[in-house]
């Protein structure tokens, strides 16, 4: 069973672990030593038994907040996937009717006549102002 020297709060602490779990050990370690540090930064020099209990109580707590948000987000998944489940089951809405009025046959052929007397006054008037 290998042993690792790990830095807590500046001390070091020799620890066993099991063959393969040293970098998984160092890890742990280096959480509590941001603890340790910060509790040091604020109080100063604390003895060693005290030292560790602080910093492992903070970062429990850290980590009781982060299940709490684990917990709220999971809860926030189930209800997005719960709407949508819903929405999927629900069946397609109607499409839209559009109703487009249709022209008669009669009132095109006035516009279309009715144009054409426009573009010939048009011309004429066009002409007239050129001879003047």
């Amino acid at each position: 069973m290998p042993e690792v020297t790990v830095q807590i709060g500046g001390r070091p602490f020799n620890v066993a672990c099991q063959e393969g779990e040293e970098h998984f050990l160092q890890s742990a370690a280096a959480l509590l030593d941001a603890e340790a540090k910060t509790l040091m930064d604020q109080i100063g020099r604390l003895p060693e038994s005290r030292m560790l209990l602080m910093a492992g109580l903070m970062l429990a707590d850290k980590a009781a907040g982060t299940d709490d948000q684990v917990t709220a987000l999971e809860n926030k998944i189930a209800q997005q996937e719960a709407w949508i489940e819903e929405l999927q089951s629900k069946p397609s809405p109607e499409p839209d009717k559009v109703e487009v009025a249709v022209i008669p046959k009669e009132v095109t052929e006035t516009l279309a006549e009715l144009a054409a007397r426009a573009e010939a006054l048009a011309e004429a008037a066009e002409d007239k102002a050129a001879a003047i």
